[in-house]
């Protein structure tokens, strides 16, 4: 079960700390957050703890490796994107860190999300600043909300022109995608990520809104689950049962499926399920398992494993 509540949550080669060349060297560095809250540093952040993953791929990515990280043994699981070196400490679950753990690695910066609880976050703030970004918004986009996110870890880190480039590469990936996949991308996409918890299965669309459904459409795909059932606005992603997909019986489409938690819903638990069976995807033989460790609520690197999944399912 540490496998879906890492689900349910979901929602660089510089070592640990070390001195690197920075856009910004030395000066003082001031960042408006999420909460639109001034985040004032002396010097660009150094000694950095990642309290969720998509961040924690942000710094890695910009060249900055993170002194700790919430559940970093689990990391490497479910986002390849970037490795953590082997001195990266854990500081405990992402829904309740240590807060001995990330004090006793003296960091300059705290990194987190604007979901985490407003007493945690005065708490933590009492001996470190604290840099919270949204982490998701399926409302306004989820790309556009991951260069935000990016650019302001970015500017506390010094690292602005690596994050620049970071996102040149992503939106050149995603238009190399689109013109790779030219007129397969008349057919429909429908991706998914599920568990079964107590004989009870359940599915996980990534619905209108999240980072799968962007990169996806980003590549000229249609999205073919339009309902909102138990829809998620700030993940974009809809919790629903086998019977939710009835509705697509006769739709001609290309499922997509993580399975990183090797649940194996898709290939055993509904095996034999007369819903699942009778679907036309199902029999058509259009069910895509995509490869594992692509964090689906990433950075640009998660993006592009992403882009290179979708194109190989509608290519190969």
């Amino acid at each position: 079960m540490v496998a879906a509540a890492v689900l349910l949550t979901a929602c660089g080669t510089s070592e640990p700390g070390a001195d690197s060349e920075k856009d910004d060297k030395g000066g003082p560095v001031t960042v408006t957050d999420a909460r639109g809250k001034e985040v004032k540093l002396k010097s660009p952040a150094d000694r950095v703890v990642s309290l969720e993953w998509a961040e924690t791929e942000m710094l890695v990515s910009l060249g900055v490796m993170p002194v700790g990280v919430a559940q970093s043994k689990e990391f490497g699981t479910w986002n390849t994107a970037v490795k953590l070196d082997k001195k990266v400490k854990d500081v405990g679950d992402r829904n309740e860190p240590s807060e001995d753990a990330i004090s006793g690695l003296n960091p300059d910066l705290v990194i987190t999300t604007s979901d985490r609880p407003d007493s945690t976050l005065k708490q933590l703030e009492k001996s470190v600043p604290v840099l919270v970004v949204k982490g998701s918004d399926a409302k306004s986009g989820n790309l556009k909300r991951m260069e935000s996110d990016l650019d302001m870890i970015a500017e506390a880190v010094g690292r602005t022109d690596e994050a620049d480039t970071l996102m040149e590469d992503f939106e050149s990936k995603l238009a190399e995608g689109k013109k790779a996949l030219g007129d397969a991308a008349d057919t429909p996409f429908l991706m998914a990520d599920g568990w079964d918890a107590d004989g009870k299965i359940s599915i996980r669309v990534h619905s209108t809104g999240s980072m799968y459904d962007e990169v996806a459409t980003g590549l000229g795909l249609k999205n073919a689950w339009t309902k909102k059932v138990a829809y998620d606005k700030v993940w974009g992603l809809d919790t629903v049962d086998v019977e939710a997909l009835s509705y697509l019986e006769d739709k001609k489409l290309k499922f997509m499926y993580d399975d990183s938690g090797k649940f194996g819903v898709f290939t055993k638990k509904l095996k034999g399920n007369k819903i699942w069976d009778s679907l036309t995807f199902v029999k058509d033989g259009e069910t895509h398992k995509l490869p594992d460790g692509i964090w689906m609520f990433g950075g640009p690197k998660s993006g592009e494993q992403m882009i290179d999944a979708i194109v190989e399912v509608y290519t190969s």
